[in-house]
């Protein structure tokens, strides 16, 4: 089962900015407006959408973290 970014339709205001800078298609404004996330086997959770996300709505259910040696 994938897992895409978590959003609450609460806390969305539509604005569109995730969208925009989701090189891998996988968000789309929808009625109200609000954000969804489409199925995509293209995300690699770079998390993007949820760094610009000004309201919050957008949650990655995992952290990257790099380490360096």
């Amino acid at each position: 089962m994938a897992i895409f970014p978590e959003i609450d339709p609460t806390k969305c205001n539509g604005c569109g900015l995730c969208v925009c800078v989701c090189e891998r298609g996988g968000l789309i404004l929808v009625a109200g407006p609000v954000v969804a996330a489409v199925e995509t086997a293209d995300c690699d959770w770079c998390a993007y959408c949820e760094a610009v996300c000004e309201t919050g709505a957008i949650r990655c259910a995992y952290e990257i973290v790099f380490q360096v040696p």
